[in-house]
């Protein structure tokens, strides 16, 4: 399994592929919908925003309080979907991953090959084990949103797969016709 920084994730962009397996390593920030809700409401008020999105990835996670010592509680992805109608202006402005789980829109999809950007997937239902993950956690804003408010968060070995990747592959369009009709029948016996 390929190990990769997030600071020479530029450097893997073009050979990643879809369905891969990888370990990533460095600084994510958390975000999910209303913190995306707030961010869009200080890009369209022209101010500055609590990082900076050039290179940088969003794990649409929200994690639950730390406790026994931990950076944090559970913090496993939540939908992607939720956040299709924030992504393509956030990948223009330079943004160089996202980590979440599901399936995403064709204008997402389109707006990763465009930016040369990819979308990772973890595994849902897996929170306390990407908590293993994660060894700092700083929230650095919007702290009145609780569970969802932007944390930066130092992962280590985080386990993700290439949901889509630059050229335009995407794990659940392209994998879902080997699967069509396996359990054809099956529901009616």
């Amino acid at each position: 399994m390929l190990k990769i920084d997030v600071s020479e994730l530029n450097n893997f962009k073009e050979t990643l592929k879809t369905g891969e397996r990888i370990l990533l390593s460095g600084t994510v920030y958390t975000a999910r919908d209303a913190a995306h809700k707030r961010i869009f409401e200080l890009l369209d008020r022209g101010e500055g925003l609590p990082f900076a999105l050039s290179g940088a990835i969003i794990y649409y996670t929200g994690p639950s309080p730390a406790q026994n010592g931990r950076p944090v509680g559970s913090c496993g992805p939540t939908t992607s979907g939720r956040m299709d109608k924030y992504t393509p202006r956030l990948l223009d402005l330079g943004l160089s991953a996202i980590i979440g789980k599901g399936e995403r829109s064709l204008d997402v999809r389109r707006s990763i090959v465009k930016n040369k950007a990819i979308y990772f997937c973890a595994v849902g239902g897996a929170g306390a084990l990407m908590a293993s993950h994660v060894i700092s956690a700083e929230e650095i804003a919007f702290p009145e949103l609780g569970c969802e408010s932007v944390k930066k968060l130092v992962v280590q070995d985080l386990p993700l797969i290439v949901a889509t990747d630059c050229h335009g592959g995407d794990i659940f369009t392209d994998e879902r016709p080997k699967y069509a009709g396996v359990f054809k029948g099956a529901l009616n016996e």
